[in-house]
């Protein structure tokens, strides 16, 4: 079963050209659609100052990471922790150069490529999906409608979860659907006996019957059009 990590990271700028570092990394896990409780999330003291832009941004400040450890002593968990996966990540070529970069300054030889199978970015497919659309992680949180009510000030490990939903939410199709209903059965409920009154058939009120066109209709645009429930086959 596919293992993809959804990732995030802070950094102290923009470009780590300049010298700038990480100094916050998220990840989570996906096995197949779900996620799992594993996580890995660490704040890094970079060895300089942090911009004031990138500090009004994620809110972190040089007097939080001071005495965090640097990227070489965490470096071993998270390559152990992403090795072999598919890392999802939005606007990926920035948190893969700020992290080639760290490897870089160890000497390791190691790139972030090397380490995984392949690295998908959720910001090139809300693009390819969304043609003409906002595609930041709010407005993707938005028009998913994944809760990001909590999100004040970006934070890997919050943008990762957030991230993870929205990942799932525009990758949904009817294959995905059947692989997200694909879990232990739960207990079937007894067989009524011979004599007892007949079932009571509960039928759909005209509300329901709405909200469930509406989220077949939905279904079909993700899926550009394969909703096996809209199709003859399904009917």
């Amino acid at each position: 079963m596919t293992r993809r990590i959804v990732l995030d990271t802070e950094t102290t700028g923009l470009d780590p050209a300049q010298g700038h570092r990480v100094i916050e990394i998220g990840c989570v896990e996906l096995v197949g659609r779900r996620l799992t409780e594993k996580r890995f999330h660490a704040y890094i003291n970079p060895e300089r100052d942090i911009d004031a832009g990138a500090m009004q941004v994620h809110g972190i400040t040089n007097e939080r990471v001071a005495n965090e450890p640097v990227f070489a002593a965490i470096a071993d968990e998270f390559v152990a922790f992403i090795r072999g996966a598919e890392l999802v990540i939005h606007n990926a070529a920035f948190d893969v150069g700020f992290l080639d970069a760290e490897f870089g300054l160890l000497k390791r030889g190691e790139k972030v490529g090397d380490l995984c199978v392949v690295v998908t970015d959720t910001l090139k497919m809300a693009r390819e999906l969304r043609p003409g659309k906002r595609n930041s992680l709010d407005a993707l949180c938005k028009d998913y409608g994944v809760d990001n009510s909590n999100r004040q000030l970006h934070g890997a490990l919050l943008d990762a979860e957030l991230l993870a939903e929205v990942y799932l939410a525009m990758t949904r199709g009817p294959a995905s659907l059947m692989m997200e209903l694909d879990a232990p059965a739960a207990a079937a409920a007894p067989i009524v006996a011979a004599g007892r009154a007949p079932l009571r058939v509960l039928r759909a009120s005209d509300a329901e019957l709405g909200e469930h066109e509406r989220v077949l209709a939905e279904i079909a645009k993700e899926s550009k059009g394969k909703c096996v429930w809209l199709s003859d086959a399904g009917a």
